[in-house]
C-alpha cells in the first residue's frame, strides 16, 4: 500500500500539530463493512461529546457550590479518554476491517507475505470482537443485579442512594456476603460431654 498523508484528526491551519492517522473509510473499508465502521466511528464521536457534556456539568457542579475535585476530574478525562478511546479502541476496529482488505487484495502478489499479513487482520478483529463481548457481559451483570433505568431513577428521586443501610445491602447484593448468616447462634456440647 502506497504511503498516504495523514488526515486525521483534521486540525486547523493555525494549530501547529500535524494529523496524526490516515482515515478514508471509502478507500480503506470494504463496502459491505463501511456502514459498521460509519457506526462505530460515530459511537466513539458520541463517546467524546458524553466526555464534553460531563465537562461543563461538572463546571455547573462546581459554580453551583460542589467540588472542583470532579471538574478536574472531568477535564482529565475529556483530554485522556478521547484520543485513548480513539486509539485503544476505534483504531482497532477500523484496522481490522482494513487489514482484512489489504491482506485479501495482496494474495495476488505473494502469498506468504499475505498469509503473515492476514495474522494482526485476525488480532485485531478478535480485539474487537472481544471488546464487544466484555461490553455485553457488563451489561449482562448489570441486568442480572436488578439494575435498570427505571430503577436508578427511583432511587435517586427517593434519596435511597444515600441511605447507609440501603448502600450496604446493595453492595452485598452485588458482590456477596464473605461468610454465612446463621438466623441463630449454634449451640455446641459442653466440654467433655458426648456429641449426639
Amino acid at each position: 500500500m502506497s504511503e498516504k498523508e495523514n488526515n486525521f484528526p483534521p486540525l486547523p491551519s493555525f494549530i501547529p500539530l500535524k494529523p496524526c492517522f490516515y482515515q478514508n473509510f471509502s478507500d480503506e473499508i470494504p463496502i459491505e463493512h463501511q456502514v459498521l465502521v460509519k457506526r462505530i466511528y460515530r459511537l466513539w464521536l458520541f463517546y467524546c461529546a458524553t466526555l464534553g457534556v460531563n465537562l461543563v456539568a461538572c463546571l455547573a457542579w462546581w459554580i453551583g457550590g460542589g467540588s472542583g475535585a470532579n471538574f478536574g476530574l472531568a477535564l482529565v478525562w475529556l483530554l485522556l479518554f478521547s484520543p485513548c478511546g480513539y486509539v485503544c479502541w476505534f483504531r482497532p476496529a477500523y484496522k481490522a476491517f482494513r487489514g482484512w482488505l489489504a491482506a485479501i487484495g495482496f494474495f495476488k502478489e505473494s502469498v506468504g507475505a499475505a498469509v503473515v499479513m492476514l495474522l494482526p487482520a485476525i488480532m485485531f478483529t478478535m480485539s474487537a470482537a472481544m471488546m464487544a463481548i466484555v461490553i455485553m457481559k457488563v451489561h449482562r451483570i448489570y441486568r442480572g443485579t436488578g439494575g435498570s433505568f427505571q430503577k436508578a431513577q427511583t432511587e435517586w428521586s427517593t434519596g435511597t442512594w444515600k441511605n447507609p443501610p440501603s448502600r450496604e445491602a446493595q453492595f452485598n447484593n452485588f458482590s456477596g456476603n464473605s461468610l454465612p448468616e446463621y438466623p441463630t447462634v449454634p449451640s455446641y456440647p459442653a466440654s467433655g460431654s458426648q456429641w449426639p
